[in-house]
């Protein structure tokens, strides 16, 4: 047989591959047409961040079906506890469910983590969802000034990457009781003393912009990583604009609200005028968040098993889901 090569020839289209399948906005919020419970009575004002707007339409067009794929893989995960049982031959108690939800300061991050926290706690199986954030695991304000990296806060450097691996290593070692730091925003300050207790959740969400970062410094002989013990991670992505606009508007807000808090540390700033105010926020935003953004945070986005994307409004416009 002899087969004829034709060195013109051209492939009429380009195919692109991609590891995620991605979903509009209408096609997502289709994918969960009949919720297994109501929401209608949920009040968001109490999961929704400073500056960062939810409705009931939003929770039933992206979060209801969310929480459904969630759904599905922690019955797997069950499954997959309950199978090894068998095959060992013994009973254990199942480890909590890790799900972990990145992206860049302002992305909306707070709101996401809380809205899943309410209706997975709220699925058939009543499981017991707790909600921890990376920021207690910074270096204290004093230990940032020492080391010369205060106005490095937000960047991987400026946590301590082995406490939080620590803690999340004791999680998924089942420790019963455990305490993770507490951070104040009124205080801009690791708060000395005080902690979080955690005890034996079924699910736990650990929300942090640099939690699915894996770049090793040469120096440390730190190898594990915070992602590395994700079962299911989320980025909550928005186009740079987007991100500047909201984050401008929210330091806005907060100096009507807590900076007018003499204890805040922030509170030097409740007299700026608004031409001070917002060009104080701008150079905030240009020399630490876009800077930790472009170089830490965005080059994660695709380690993510799901991406939220964000609209210039806030509300997300489309999902992005790994394939498996």
């Amino acid at each position: 047989m002899r087969y004829k090569i034709n060195k013109m020839s051209k492939q009429p289209y380009e195919v692109t591959y991609s590891p995620f399948r991605s979903f509009s906005r209408d096609e997502w919020s289709k994918l969960e047409e009949h919720p297994m419970f109501p929401v209608s009575d949920i009040d968001v004002t109490k999961l929704q961040a400073l500056n960062e707007p939810l409705t009931i339409q939003e929770i039933e067009d992206i979060y209801l079906p969310m929480v459904r794929l969630l759904q599905i893989h922690i019955t797997h995960y069950r499954n997959l506890h309950n199978e090894r049982d068998q095959f060992f031959d013994n009973t254990s108690r199942r480890m909590p469910y890790i799900i972990g939800i990145a992206g860049s300061v302002a992305a909306g991050k707070s709101t996401t983590a809380r809205v899943l926290q309410k209706l997975l706690s709220m699925t058939p199986e009543n499981p017991k969802v707790e909600l921890i954030t990376t920021d207690g695991f910074l270096y204290p304000n004093a230990e940032l000034e020492r080391r010369g990296i205060f106005n490095k806060k937000g960047f991987p450097e400026s946590y301590d990457a082995k406490q939080l691996v620590s803690f999340l290593s004791a999680v998924k070692s089942g420790r019963e009781v455990l305490e993770a730091p507490v951070y104040s925003h009124l205080y801009y300050d690791v708060i000395p003393n005080r902690v979080q207790v955690i005890e034996r959740p079924d699910i736990l969400i650990v929300e942090g912009i640099n939690i699915l970062q894996v770049t090793i410094n040469k120096k440390s002989r730190h190898k594990v990583f915070v992602s590395d013990f994700f079962d299911f991670s989320i980025y909550v992505d928005a186009t740079e604009k987007d991100l500047r606009k909201w984050y401008i508007e929210r330091f806005k807000k907060l100096q009507e609200t807590a900076f007018q808090n003499p204890e805040s540390y922030f509170h030097r700033y409740a007299s700026y005028s608004e031409e001070e105010l917002v060009e104080f926020a701008n150079k905030i935003w240009n020399e630490i968040n876009l800077p930790n953004l472009r170089q830490n945070i965005l080059p994660t986005r695709f380690r993510a098993d799901l991406i939220l994307e964000k609209g210039e409004s806030h509300f997300v416009r489309g999902v992005r889901i790994r394939k498996i």
